[in-house]
């Protein structure tokens, strides 16, 4: 069988003509990340929608996700999530929200700190994208990507539409990222 595993059934359910297919393993471990959802009302209680959606979407690109952080668009909470993260080891850091034009909007000023290198080309790309796609938050990002120690550091918009389509963009760009940095003997 193609697709999946094939599993065997109690005599009752296979005279049935029932079949059980497993489900799909994720390919090759890509690496672990951790995601930081900067947003005011969600730090206070509200429900977060953005951590599961990246989550998922991490998931299925075959990241295994250590968590999901919250906090409120203040600098240094933003700065202490993502060096605890990179601190922790994880080898892609994805903060969702805080990257427009209004002050509380802090998250590239909390990022730029930690960065050792920032890599132009992958926040280019997702502004390119979004702007592309009719996503206008995305395109209007202000979102820094960088390099911190042996870590991929991504800033993405908050909107649901600019998560969705910055991550299909990012996702092929942070494989290739954390494979040279994984090839590097450190």
């Amino acid at each position: 069988m193609t697709g999946g595993l094939d599993l065997t059934l109690p005599g009752s359910l296979a005279s049935a003509g029932y079949t059980v297919t497993g489900m799909e393993q994720p390919g090759e471990l890509v690496g672990r990340a951790l995601v930081v959802v900067v947003d005011d009302r969600t730090a206070h209680g509200e429900e977060d929608h953005n951590g599961p959606l990246v989550t998922e979407l991490l998931t299925e690109s075959g990241f295994l996700v250590d968590g999901v952080v919250v906090v409120a668009a203040d600098e240094v909470e933003i700065r202490n999530a993502l060096n605890t993260a990179v601190i922790g080891g994880v080898d892609l850091v994805i903060s969702v929200g805080g990257t427009g034009v209004s002050p509380r909007d802090v998250t590239p000023e909390a990022t730029v700190e930690l960065l050792d290198r920032e890599l132009l080309g992958i926040s280019e790309a997702l502004r390119a994208s979004g702007l592309s796609a009719g996503i206008v938050d995305a395109g209007v990002s202000r979102g820094l990507a960088g390099i911190s120690g042996s870590t991929l550091v991504v800033n993405i918009a908050g909107s649901r539409a600019a998560v969705r389509d910055g991550m299909a963009t990012l996702n092929p760009l942070a494989v290739q990222v954390i494979g040279q940095l994984s090839s590097l003997d450190i």
